[in-house]
Parts: structure tokens; sequence; C-alpha cells
């Protein structure tokens, strides 16, 4: 065979058309819709009015791709109406990721070596039929509700003028376009990062030892926190009852707790508050640290005087991290010295606990007055916000992964010595 004629695997993996990436395309909308509908039908949502429920999914869908929602109100110059939402329900978010990231390596599984351009046509056709997809959802996510007055001087004033306030959402496009595109090439390149078996441009073979296998255990640290979450939530809910709210915090926002418990296990520290009638699902502990007249603090000491379990935190971070860096360093391709790999560890941990933090923010609130009265606030109000402390959580990641990275190089150089030496040598 000529030097210049490309192996069957390779004209097989250049012939990756647009059948393929629409089906992985699919593949993950349909995924997120279907987690992101019975989350919904949990928390309650399909009693929403207008038939509301379809676009609310498809929002819920937006959101998990880092889309830019917007709400509004209007009722005429008599109401004042304020809200706002920031957060990403990161269940639907990690649903698309593996989804999309499988779909994605699937056709370059037992290569070796592809070209750039390939990798780029691949993944190029996957993002045109992605913009076109969030193009649809956006122009789609668009709703208006009545909002009850409730009982009182405001319904009275309500009746008397007339006046039906209502609010809604609806998105901003070109944000959402952005942001879900840089959302998609994030999944792609890390994707590529974690997988093993998924072929490099040769020039970025280098990868393979240096990247690959702490950015591996970076996501199997996250996914084995969910699945404690997962766990956790499934015996309260045994235990304790409100099985639907359960259901609806694991199929919504499961890592929205559980990589932001990872960060405060590492002594990082978080500000929020939350006020007025309403307030996002999540433990009660959480629930009466943040129901305070200022801004509360969450970290280890305050959840601790709450509920001592929650030291619970940290004996799973000293036991967790450590176990990802010994798998990092496992699955290095050869041994690599022990501060190395400790370098390695700390900037990939600090990476993972930058992302956590930037995606793990929750912003909440809404107000309503009728001639004044009311004043946005009172039994029409509310208020949620959760917010890190970032670059303190930051360090904390970098000592962390400096300590874990060295004594798992040790771990695994003890394994090798022990026998693993040669598999080493072989992989």
């Amino acid at each position: 065979m000529s030097a210049r004629t490309p192996a069957p695997g390779v004209r097989t993996a250049a012939r990756h058309g647009w059948a393929q990436a629409l089906g992985t395309v699919l593949a993950a909308l349909v995924a997120m819709g279907v987690v992101a509908a019975f989350g919904l039908w949990a928390a309650g949502a399909t009693d929403l009015p207008d038939n509301a429920f379809p676009r609310v999914v498809t929002a819920t869908v937006v959101a998990a791709v880092g889309g830019s929602l917007e709400l509004s109100g209007n009722a005429g110059g008599l109401v004042g109406t304020s809200a706002g939402l920031t957060v990403m329900p990161l269940s639907v978010t990690l649903t698309g990721a593996l989804v999309i990231a499988a779909g994605f390596l699937r056709p370059l599984r037992h290569r070796a070596v592809a070209g750039l351009p390939e990798l780029a046509g691949w993944a190029g056709r996957i993002a045109v039929l992605w913009l076109l997809a969030l193009l649809g959802l956006a122009f789609a996510s668009r709703q208006t509700f009545e909002v009850s007055l409730g009982e009182g001087i405001l319904d009275d004033l309500g009746d008397l003028f007339g006046i039906t306030p209502r609010i809604g959402f609806t998105t901003d496009v070109p944000l959402t376009v952005l942001f879900g595109l840089l959302w998609l090439a994030g999944v792609l390149v890390l994707a590529l990062l974690v997988s093993r078996g998924a072929p490099l441009p040769g020039r970025l073979l280098g990868l393979h030892a240096s990247v690959r296998p702490a950015a591996y255990a970076m996501v199997a640290l996250l996914l084995v926190y969910v699945a404690v979450g997962a766990v956790v939530a499934l015996v309260v809910a045994g235990t304790r009852g409100h099985p639907a709210q359960t259901f609806a915090v694991l199929l919504l926002g499961l890592p929205n707790l559980a990589w932001p418990a990872l960060t405060v296990g590492l002594g990082a520290t978080w500000e929020g508050r939350v006020e007025g009638p309403f307030g996002l699902p999540m433990p009660h502990v959480l629930d009466e640290v943040l129901r305070t007249p200022d801004v509360s603090t969450v970290n280890l000491g305050t959840l601790t005087e709450q509920d001592s379990r929650m030291w619970w935190l940290l004996v799973a971070a000293a036991v967790l991290v450590p176990a990802a860096a010994f798998v990092a360093a496992a699955r290095s391709p050869r041994p690599m010295p022990a501060w190395r790999h400790a370098v390695h560890m700390a900037v990939a941990l600090a990476l993972t606990v930058l992302m956590v933090c930037l995606v793990g923010r929750i912003s909440a609130y809404y107000g309503l007055s009728v001639l004044g009265i009311g004043d946005l606030g009172g039994d029409l109000a509310g208020r949620l916000f959760l917010r890190p402390r970032l670059w303190g959580a930051v360090g904390l990641a970098l000592a962390w992964g400096l300590v874990a990275g060295f004594l798992g190089a040790l771990l695994a150089r003890g394994v090798r010595g022990g026998g693993g030496a040669v598999a080493g040598r072989r992989r």
C-alpha cells in the first residue's frame, strides 16, 4: 500500500457524514429533553397555564447549554415587575455532554492518529447542526403567564383598575447561540482529552501523556460525586419522603449540589442568601444556612453547625481526590517524577474547581408592586443567590492537587513496582 494511500480505517473515518452528525445532535437533544421533561414534571410544571409545559422544557434545555433567558413583566404603568433567573440545570447539561461526547468519539475509536482537518470537519458538521438546533430552541422558548395578586389590598387594587399582571420569559438569541456553540466546543475538546482511545493530530500526541490522564481523573471525580449524591438523595427520599421533590432535584440539578459539595469539602466558601417565600429545591441544612437576615457564608463550619454529618464532605474529599490522583498516575503511559504528576494534578483540580464555581452560581429574584404598594417586596417578592469566593476556592484546589498528586504518584509507583511495571510499559 502506498504511503500516500489512506488505510481503510482512515478512509472510513474520513467519510463521517451529515447523517452521523445529525444522529449525534438529535440523540443529545432527545436525551436532554426527556431528562428536563421528567424533572419538570416531578417539580409540578405540568400545572402551568396556557399549555406552557413544552416551552418550559425547551427553555430548560437552552439554559442547560449556557443559553441566556430573559424574564420580563407587563401590566401597564400602574404595576411594577422585576424578575431574573441565572442557573444552569446541570443534570440536563451533563446528560447532553455525555451523549454528544459519545457520538463524537464513536466513529474515531480504534485509531492512533487523526489529521486536524479531519477532526475539524467532523466537529464542524456537528456544530452546524447544533447551531440550527440552538436557533430552533431559542425561538421556541417564549411564554407569558398571568400573575395572581394574592389576597388583600393588592388584589382589590387589581380589581379596581382592571389590572392583570403578566410575567414571561424569552431568550436572547445571539447570546444563546454564542454560549451554546462555546459549550459544544468545550464538550468536544474535553471528549478528545479524556478518551484514551480517541485519535489526536500528530503534533498533539504529547497530550496523551501530559494531559489525558489528569483530564480523565477529573471527569471521573465529578461523575463519582454525582453518583454518590444520587445514592444519598434516594436514601433520603426513601427515609424522609418527598419523592417528587427528590426526583426533580436528581433530574434537573443534582450536579448543582454535588459539585459545590466537592469544593466545600476542599475548604472553599460560598456566599448566599434566601429571602421571601420561595427557594430552589435544596437540602434542608443548606436552606437553614442561607435563610438569614444578611448574606450567609456556606462552608464546612457553618454547615456542620446545622448538621454534624456535613463533616463527611471533608472525608469524601480526602478519599476521592487522592483516588483520582492515583487513577491519573496509573493511566500515565510512562512513569513520571512525582513532583511533575503533582503539578499536573494541581492544575487539573484548580481548573475543575474553577469550572464548578462558574457554572454552579445561582441567582433568582422576582417582585411585584401595584401603585407602589408592595414595593417589589413582601409576599410577592423573593430573592435567592449562591456564589463562590472564587480565587480562594481555586487556591485551595491547587494545594489539594499538589498533595494528592504526589501521594497518587507514590501509590501508583508502588503498584507498578509490585507487578504492574510491565503492563505500564506496554500501555
